[in-house]
């Protein structure tokens, strides 16, 4: 019979008698029931939940035992945490601490405790687990988990594949323009700017799920923001030096090689929020380099950051300030692992399971190993997006921050906006992303919410036909309200923004026929070196 689970005893959980002595009576009966030959049903997974779907852990009884008894014990964690006399950020630590350990101690992360693993073992011969301890040393010399079949995917010949060519490069960036797809294009070009801390690819996966390709078969000119993987040579950068060498510099290149009065702009994740800053700081030099701009899960404001904002307080902060805030880097795996934690039961624990337990090899998902290839960050650049983001939430109050010389003021943005969050994104809430309508100045706003999550809300192509988004008239100042009043439509949000973004095209003229111009000659094909250069 199962006692209280060692997490109860944390210092920070006090004693619920209670509690507890509801919770031991369900596990007194259930291991009564065990041992009378009468199981009992008193706790089954959550729908979807498919680390109980081999059908041992319903017809055995031992096995069903298992279960049942380490659901018992999740759910008296959960009460006990919801019960306890904490503040509200404690809470949610609280809480975030409880998953982890609820998490890794899933009797089907073990391989005595998981009937599809031993049935494996004995069917194998044993070599199921040799497989798996062979899995586990690659994984060991990798630093991380594999989650793919890394040998199914190489950046140049099947990810990142839309033709053109690298027109800039500097020691931060190389800038990519893309070929035309049609004979005739906008007057304005599209700048990307994709996340710093992954490779701007997942923008440009595979054809029939590339965004880039998408934005250039409907007539743009697409210019990509390709960041440097960087290493101890560029570890004094800091943030006003990824928006001058990087943002900046792409704009105004981008500009130049049109001919164009302006650029449309589009930020995706933490390039939403170096975009943001950038507008700010364009505004106040009555600079109108850019004609609009699109956000795509991308925040502006901090306030609620979800279960990210737990890794960050004022003593983590300062630690890293000490170490890497003047010189120095910040590792993407660091990133990656922290990532990878908010969804363990997505992207830890069915790997640890198929991967040593079952001694299978991941299937190959592009997603996936987009999700592996991380970046590094210069120390100073990162500190200072920790301590003036996540930890002081500066960017939201007018005036706060000073970037490149002049204060930051998102409400002097007037520029026509496109946000898009979605609706179940870990990374950047979707109430979070939504906040960005009041705090820019600008009258034409327009928001969307995309269905799933961070990476699949973003990348949802037509052709799919999957998944919805909801749309409303008005913009009410609460996100709940919105959602109130929203209706959902089917299929992808790509057309929609591909509609508004034509309203903002500068009329049209005539395909480029070669990359660059006289100043800025093509210096290699796409993708470019710096997008190739791994961590591991």
């Amino acid at each position: 019979m199962a006692a209280a689970p060692a997490a109860a005893n944390a210092p920070w959980l006090p004693v619920n008698p209670a509690l507890q002595a509801t919770y031991l009576e369900k596990q007194t009966r259930l291991w009564a029931g065990l041992l009378a030959g009468e199981p009992q049903a008193l706790a089954a997974p959550e729908r979807g939940d498919r680390r109980f779907s081999h059908r041992e852990w319903r017809e055995n009884r031992h096995y069903a035992y298992l279960m049942q008894s380490y659901l018992l014990a999740c759910r008296y964690l959960e009460e006990l945490v919801e019960q306890a006399p904490l503040g509200a950020p404690a809470k949610e630590r609280a809480r975030f601490a409880v998953k982890q350990w609820m998490d890794a101690m899933c009797p089907a992360n073990f391989i005595a405790t998981n009937p599809q693993a031993l049935a494996q073992a004995i069917q194998t011969r044993g070599e199921s687990l040799a497989r798996g301890l062979a899995n586990l040393m690659a994984d060991a010399q990798k630093g991380r988990i594999s989650q793919t079949d890394e040998t199914a995917f190489e950046v140049g010949r099947n990810l990142g594949v839309t033709p053109g060519a690298v027109v800039h490069e500097n020691q931060l960036i190389q800038l990519i323009q893309y070929a035309p797809a049609t004979a005739s294009v906008a007057k304005r070009p599209l700048v990307m700017v994709p996340p710093c801390i992954n490779k701007y690819y997942i923008l440009d996966l595979q054809p029939e799920n590339s965004f880039v390709a998408h934005a250039v078969a409907s007539g743009h000119t697409v210019f990509m923001v390709s960041w440097r993987n960087v290493g101890a040579d560029q570890g004094r950068l800091g943030w006003d030096d990824y928006l001058d060498m990087g943002v900046f510099t792409a704009l105004r290149v981008a500009r130049e090689i049109s001919g164009s009065d302006r650029v449309n702009a589009l930020g995706f994740c933490v390039g939403g929020t170096l975009l943001g800053a950038a507008l700010a700081v364009l505004a106040a030099k009555k600079d109108e380099l850019v004609a609009s701009a699109t956000f795509l899960a991308a925040m502006l404001d901090f306030s609620d950051t979800g279960q990210i904002g737990l890794f960050v307080d004022e003593p983590s902060v300062a630690a890293r300030e000490a170490t890497i805030g003047r010189c120095g880097v910040f590792p993407g795996t660091d990133l990656a692992f922290v990532f990878s934690s908010l969804r363990a039961n997505d992207l830890v624990w069915p790997y640890v399971v198929n991967n040593y337990l079952m001694g299978e090899a991941p299937a190959p998902f592009d997603l996936l190993y987009w999700n592996a290839d991380s970046t590094n960050l210069p120390g100073p650049m990162y500190c200072y997006y920790l301590r003036n983001t996540y930890l002081s939430n500066k960017l939201r109050e007018p005036g706060a921050l000073v970037n490149c010389g002049v204060p930051v003021d998102l409400g002097q943005v007037g520029l026509p906006v496109f946000v898009l969050a979605t609706r179940e994104d870990h990374i950047v809430p979707w109430r979070s992303a939504y906040r960005t309508l009041e705090l820019l100045g600008s009258e034409d706003k327009t928001f969307i919410l995309g269905a799933s999550g961070h990476v699949a809300g973003v990348v949802n192509p037509p052709v799919k036909k999957r998944r919805s988004f909801w749309t409303a008239e008005r913009y009410p100042k609460e996100p709940g309200a919105f959602l109130q009043s929203a209706k959902e439509r089917r299929g992808s949000w790509w057309p929609l923004w591909s509609e508004w973004l034509e309203r903002h095209a500068g009329g049209k003229r005539a395909a480029p026929t070669t990359p660059g111009n006289v100043q800025y000659r093509p210096l290699e094909a796409a993708p470019g070196r710096y997008v190739k250069q791994r961590i591991h």
